[in-house]
């Protein structure tokens, strides 16, 4: 046999294998075909969860945590000083599930019910869509066949599926805005609920202070509470349907058009496009940390200008313009060049990223919807140019619908990375909230907390025992940053004997008065005072709320239980009466007049609507922090009488000696740490003031006496010679 005879029977050989795979194929195809769409399915669903999960991330950052933990103490407040990178990640999945416990409470709340109508809006507005492409290749193959009545059938129905088309467009607008409104207030309410905490909450209430003044976490509480729960509660309930419709979109779609081009097309399509996705994922910048990182720069940047605000008389009297302005322009300049660096990072990855899915998906697809033109497809009939010309239509629609909703698969993710960012900003609120509520606070410390015996003294705790007299054994004096004013200060105090605190600034004289609100934790010792509701504190500086003139004498009570208590408008007068300001109400409009009562009222008044308060509430206990420091003399001592017959104890921090003889105790801080707790006679200790003031005087006169006696001298030399 020759070689061209063998080459001849190789080659019929290797046609008769491919006829009889073919025909074997053609006779399967249709459960090839259920298979490959079965696989496409699976993978749309496994690929979504493994992008969206980043479960590629949780070990890289599981690593990076191990290498933080091995660095030294130096490099540790390097890393400490950077923003925390946010991912998402593991932990990112795991805040957004304590959240969502919080926004949809059970599957019978409310924003239950607002996520299943947005879900069966999203599948009617999918089978919309399903329905205008195969009418876009209908009413194309109506033009190509020259069919005008056909045409003009084709474009009524267009118009009639246009009227549930806008009505389903616009109800999804409008569903998920109010998905938005119902996260902010139920997550709103959860924070505020915990912020300003309930009544009879003991030592885990007064948060809102505390957060500010005993941890270090949070700068700016109020833009977390305000902005970031706002553009957070926006963003999740916009990513459901910027996850959940694209994902049924392309399943929806690649179904319907593997019916018309076949699923062995779709298959190969999605090789290619998963390969340059990978990339494209590779290449995506972590916008999560810049969505965290802008929201805390843009914060910082308010809080700057509120304090501008807030000691707006201060910075005018000392001319510190320039120095606000220069850290204000710091903190801007912050903000734009994060803004500037994210733009230049939004450039080349928004040019990456449609050069990618815009043109170079888009190429896959039209050879993808040519393949009925040039291939003969087993099991679909022949047809003529208008029916190749409504396939075409029908395909193409249908793989740009199904290119838009990858893309916006890929897109969520950039959408999912900004909410991380807000996760993590909501997440590291409640966290410190609740951290707070159970007395675990982050603050920096001074260098002199780090000595073995002042830790071990901010290790400790101390116990507070509710009582009607005031007692402290053994209690340490600390602030917040662990600085230890007092290692240990043992006091008694018995209702009707009223207090006398004296020293030096920064001595601990406030700071004693925080631990009786029960502002500050105890590290030690024995604290016996009564509830915190026992107590009312009159700063210098007199905090008046928002409202009306009665709002200011009765805070924090309202007009209606005001009432309860009995107590009418002419009571309060009469209380203003013994303050002889009676007159005010009248001068400023009445009783329900509202202004900005720091601006309205001199610094005396506000004094006195703060006795006035005083007199209203009648608590066991008040405590006095320079508060007579703008009232004549006559009006102290009017003051102090009332308190003393309402029954009031009060304790006193004041430099006036005007003040000694209302008291019956001294507590008198040394400044180094030491105190002297004793019986106060006020004239003793006025006689000895008069007198250390008299040798004050005569002291200062020495000088001069000297001086005069030099030159008496010297007179009486030049005349002896």
């Amino acid at each position: 046999m020759t070689m061209s005879s063998l080459s001849f029977l190789h080659s019929q050989s290797n046609k008769d294998r491919l006829t009889r795979f073919a025909t074997s194929y053609a006779s399967h195809r249709p459960l090839i075909q259920r298979c490959l769409n079965t696989v496409f399915i699976l993978w749309v669903l496994g690929s979504s969860y493994r992008s969206l999960s980043g479960s590629g991330r949780s070990s890289s950052s599981a690593n990076f945590s191990k290498k933080k933990k091995s660095t030294s103490k130096g490099e540790q407040d390097v890393e400490q000083a950077k923003p925390a990178r946010v991912a998402v990640d593991a932990l990112f999945y795991q805040r957004l599930s304590h959240i969502l416990r919080i926004v949809i409470p059970s599957i019978r709340s409310k924003e239950a019910l607002l996520i299943l109508m947005h879900s069966s809006l999203l599948i009617f507005r999918t089978m919309i869509s399903l329905y205008v492409a195969a009418l876009d290749g209908k009413i194309v193959a109506s033009l190509v066949r020259v069919q005008p009545l056909q045409f003009f059938w084709n474009i009524l129905r267009w118009l009639i599926v246009a009227i549930p088309a806008t009505w389903t467009n616009s109800w999804l607008s409008y569903v998920q805005n109010k998905l938005a409104i119902a996260y902010r207030t139920r997550l709103t309410e959860e924070v505020m609920k915990q912020y300003l905490g309930q009544e009879g909450e003991g030592q885990g209430g007064k948060v809102y202070y505390k957060i500010s003044n005993l941890d270090d976490r949070i700068k700016n509480p109020d833009q977390m509470i305000t902005h970031d729960i706002q553009r957070f509660s926006t963003h999740l309930a916009a990513i459901y349907s910027n996850l959940a419709k694209p994902i049924l979109d392309v399943i929806l779609y690649n179904y319907q058009l593997s019916q018309n081009v076949g699923a062995e097309g779709l298959f190969g399509l999605t090789v290619l496009v998963n390969s340059t996705a990978f990339l494209l994922r590779y290449l995506t910048p972590p916008f999560g940390m810049y969505t965290a990182l802008s929201a805390q720069l843009s914060g910082s940047l308010r809080h700057t200008h509120s304090r501008l605000a807030e000691f707006s008389e201060e910075v005018a009297f000392f001319g510190g313009e320039d120095t606000e302005k220069l850290l204000v322009d710091r903190e801007y300049a912050s903000v734009v060049q994060h803004e500037n660096n994210v733009l230049d990072r939004r450039w080349w990855f928004g040019c990456i990223e449609e050069g990618i899915i815009k043109w170079l998906w888009g190429s896959f697809g039209l050879v993808l919807c040519a393949i009925p033109v040039f291939v003969k497809i087993p099991g679909v009939s022949s047809a003529d140019l208008g029916g190749r010309t409504e396939g075409f239509v029908t395909n193409r629609r249908l793989l740009l619908s199904s290119s838009d909703a990858f893309g916006r698969v890929m897109y969520s993710y950039k959408d999912l990375s900004e909410l991380a960012g807000y996760t993590a900003r909501v997440s590291l609120l409640l966290d410190t909230m609740r951290d707070v509520r159970g007395g675990k606070f982050e603050k920096a410390l001074v260098s002199s907390a780090s000595t073995e015996e002042n830790a071990e003294i901010l290790r400790g705790r101390g116990e507070i025992v509710e009582s009607e007299e005031i007692q402290f054994e053994s209690v340490p004096i600390v602030t917040p940053n662990g600085d230890i004013l007092v290692k240990s200060l043992s006091f008694h105090v018995k209702p009707g004997e009223h207090l006398l605190i004296v020293g030096p600034n920064g001595c601990g004289k406030s700071s004693l008065f925080r631990i009786l609100g029960g502002l500050w934790p105890v590290y030690g010792g024995i604290v016996r005072k009564p509830p915190s509701s026992q107590f009312i504190l009159i700063p210098q500086r007199p905090y008046l709320s928002l409202g009306t003139l009665r709002d200011q004498v009765i805070y924090p009570h309202s007009k209606a239980e005001m009432e309860a208590r009995d107590v009418s408008d002419d009571d309060l007068l009469q209380i203003l009466s013994i303050l002889q300001m009676e007159g005010i109400v009248e001068r400023e409009g009445g009783w329900d007049s509202a202004r900005e009562w720091r601006e309205a009222l001199s610094g005396g008044d506000q004094q006195k609507i703060a006795w006035a308060r005083l007199f209203y509430h009648k608590p066991k206990y008040a405590v006095l922090d320079e508060a007579t420091s703008l009232v004549p003399t006559d009006i102290e001592g009017l003051m102090m009488e009332h308190a003393t017959k309402l029954g009031i104890t009060l304790l006193t921090v004041s430099h006036r000696p005007s003040l000694w003889k209302y008291h019956a105790l001294i507590l008198h801080y040394d400044g180094q740490g030491g105190y002297v707790f004793t019986e106060l006679d006020a004239e003793k200790r006025l006689a000895l003031q008069e007198e250390k003031q008299n040798l004050e005087a005569k002291l200062l006169e020495v000088p001069k006496m000297k001086a005069r006696l030099a030159e008496l001298k010297l007179l009486a030399d030049e005349r002896g010679q």
